[in-house]
């Protein structure tokens, strides 16, 4: 399955203590990262697009971050499939 979270900035810890932890921190386990953003804003900071089995997962990335991120996960659909799916739920 196909996933989006966001993480916007909470917490007193600097760009640059942010920047240090996530050099030494991996995605779980069964997370397939598609792309990792970093924006130009606070809200959100990062865009994370992600494959998973489930979302077991996203609660240890939450429980990992909280201290800097409010962090929302989101199931997706590829804009491929969104289109697909409006063709088969047209009449005729």
């Amino acid at each position: 399955m196909l996933f989006v979270a966001l993480l916007k900035t909470r917490g007193t810890a600097t760009f640059q203590e942010g920047v240090a932890r996530r050099m030494q921190w991996d995605y779980p386990e069964g997370v397939r990262v598609l792309g990792e953003y970093w924006l130009e804003t606070e809200h959100p900071r990062v865009v994370s697009v992600m494959e998973a089995d489930s979302m077991d997962a996203f609660g240890q990335i939450r429980m990992q971050w909280a201290d800097m991120f409010e962090i929302e996960v989101f199931p997706a659909v590829t804009g491929e499939q969104g289109m697909e799916m409006a063709r088969q739920a047209m009449p005729g």
